[in-house]
């Protein structure tokens, strides 16, 4: 059998996992044998494993309880199940997901002990990320003896912005350290990026609104396939309302809860990290699909503060372009919550935006009518496929 490339991808809440044949002397690059994936990992969510094959057919469904409800056994479970199928093969590279590089990791990387030192000094920017980040791949280095281990940098893709999107208003010896907007979910754009040529290529040299929504959501100006502004800056905690993050915050209150309510810096990040969010503006949960089906008011309160913020960063972002040619929908939410895109869209009439409501409905790419002046889609965004990628090129290299 061929040799084979696995991917990690740890997200706040779950973990993706993808098996692909190793690219050919081209550089091209299978679909994936298989993918799997943990969702619901965390305190009040129930986790469950699946695993699919090429087809979409399921190959492994279960609940996890108890230890496998967590990142790490999570974890430990999906390799379990892959050192049980018996495929034979070679894994030749593993590549992983790292939410935040930094300064200094603009591209991909083999690990080593010294770029993890210096990546892990960077879990403070992204605790719910960056520690499970590294942690799969200590994992993996166990689980895989010996095997190149590629690490491919969510922020990466927002490092070519204008230098004027990059800075906040701080004295420049900060930014010379590091205090600046980096930008995340960059594996998922470079993802939707690619799909422009397959699914709507007129959006490669167009303005474009990238809509990533799920439990981290976030929003991206691109133009001819490029990063120009996007919603997260120096951590993944500012932009949208998330599931448990609170998004845009004005700084002072950081300060208010510190020396008015005393809280510590720990508990003051377990808030505005943990409990803030869909979770803390509702009291019922963090998960969409829980909060569009509660019957309680505050639940409703929470989705119409997401949609708002939506809304006021689409325009935001439309002014970063200088107008908006289109708009895409992709994560977790932005794929599959029919309802609450076409709320979206309805309220982006204003940009030239005419909701085809059946298509919505359907789930098909294209969201807009024919002649709307701005068009909407929908794309599955495939991060592993962007890692499985760089993790090639950089064996070839």
């Amino acid at each position: 059998m061929t040799d084979s490339l696995l991917t990690l991808n740890a997200g706040s809440s779950s973990i993706k996992v993808a098996l692909f044949d190793a690219a050919g002397d081209d550089g091209s690059l299978p679909a994936a044998r298989w993918s799997g994936e943990a969702d619901g990992l965390g305190a009040g969510l129930k986790a469950r494993l699946r695993v699919q094959d090429a087809s979409g057919g399921t190959l492994h469904d279960a609940a996890l309880d108890g230890a496998q409800a967590s990142h790490q056994g999570a974890l430990a479970a999906l390799l379990d199940w892959h050192a049980r199928q018996g495929e034979g093969g070679r894994i030749a590279a593993v590549g992983h997901r790292i939410v935040h590089g930094g300064v200094n990791f603009m591209a991909p990387v083999r690990a080593d002990e010294a770029v993890l030192a210096e990546l892990a000094a960077l879990e403070p920017l992204a605790p719910l990320h960056q520690p499970h980040n590294l942690a799969g791949v200590r994992a993996a280095m166990k689980a895989f003896n010996g095997v190149p281990q590629v690490l491919c940098f969510d922020t990466a893709f927002h490092a070519a912005q204008p230098d004027v999107n990059r800075r906040f208003a701080l004295p420049r010896a900060l930014h010379d350290a590091g205090v600046r907007r980096y930008g995340f979910h960059g594996l998922s754009y470079e993802s939707i990026v690619a799909q422009f040529a397959r699914l709507a290529p007129e959006l490669a040299q167009q303005r474009v609104i990238v809509a990533h929504l799920g439990n981290g959501a976030s929003m991206c100006a691109m133009a001819q396939g490029r990063s120009v502004a996007t919603t997260m800056s120096f951590s993944p905690l500012d932009g949208l309302t998330m599931g448990t993050r609170c998004g845009q915050l004005d700084p002072a209150v950081v300060l208010y809860l510190m020396r008015s309510r005393g809280m510590s810096a720990d508990a003051v990040e377990k808030l505005l990290f943990r409990e803030s969010g869909l979770l803390g503006l509702s009291g019922v949960s963090s998960d969409m699909r829980e909060l569009a089906a509660s019957k309680v008011p505050t639940a409703a309160e929470a989705i119409t503060h997401f949609v708002e913020q939506v809304l006021q960063h689409m325009g935001s972002l439309a002014s970063a372009l200088r107008g908006v040619d289109a708009i895409v929908f992709t994560g977790g939410i932005g794929e599959n919550a029919a309802a609450l895109r076409e709320r979206i869209l309805e309220e982006c009439d204003w940009l030239g935006v005419n909701v085809d409501a059946a298509a919505n409905a359907e789930g098909a790419t294209r969201l807009t009518t024919p002649e709307s002046p701005v068009s909407a889609w929908v794309f599955k965004t495939d991060e592993e496929a962007v890692i499985a990628r760089h993790t090639a090129r950089v064996l070839r290299q």
